[in-house]
């Protein structure tokens, strides 16, 4: 059993997560050692069993990915965490990987895609699918938004009006203007309409 590769899996959807089970299953050298549903359990079933790999979904209730991994990689630095989720947006992938995620694969991949991560990791490397490097590149193609810039566009995409942002920012409505002209440079749109749409698209902004 010292060449088996034990995993833990952290999906909140219950049909989804035992599918990624079955599959795991029958692959050779590879062990399930427990289940999470949440970001929470991942830490404590983590510290329970100290897997060689960990494989999880960024969108959790509670805790959710981004945040587990950080707590996980700050407690045990050696632990290897591959993401593996429906968000393909480039901000999304960035925070993972700056979170220390060593892989970020998408949900549509196949068994042999999945295997190969898996060994690609667990022998100290990182595994970037090519579609992901793609949209990763996107990211560092244009200017990084800045913190205000990102609350403003946050309320943007909830609908809010340049006076409601205002008030809810303690700004003025000239200073909203300002960085929502300063937002759609940066995000290559030319209304509001867009800028809600990238922000989605590309993960800057989740509908919780």
């Amino acid at each position: 059993m010292s060449d088996t590769i034990r995993i833990l899996i952290v999906e909140d959807h219950h049909v989804v997560r035992k599918g990624f089970v079955a599959l795991l299953q029958m692959l050779d050298g590879v062990q399930i050692v427990a289940e999470a549903s949440d970001g929470l359990q991942a830490i404590s079933l983590f510290r329970e069993h100290r897997p060689d790999i960990t494989l999880m979904d960024l969108r959790l209730p509670g805790m959710g990915g981004v945040d587990a991994i950080k707590a996980i990689r700050q407690e045990f630095p050696e632990s290897r965490i591959i993401v593996l989720t429906t968000f393909d947006g480039d901000e999304d992938i960035y925070r993972a990987l700056q979170a220390g995620a060593h892989g970020y694969m998408l949900k549509g991949m196949d068994a042999e895609d999945l295997t190969r991560a898996i060994h690609i990791v667990h022998s100290g490397k990182s595994y970037i699918p090519a579609e992901v490097a793609g949209r990763l590149a996107e990211r560092f193609s244009g200017s990084e938004l800045t913190e205000r810039e990102t609350d403003v566009l946050k309320l943007i995409v909830r609908g809010n009006s340049n006076k409601e942002i205002g008030t809810k920012l303690f700004i003025s409505e000239a200073t909203v203007k300002t960085h929502i002209n300063n937002l759609l440079s940066k995000l290559g749109v030319s209304d509001r309409t867009q800028a809600a749409t990238t922000a989605l698209q590309r993960g800057i902004v989740h509908l919780d």
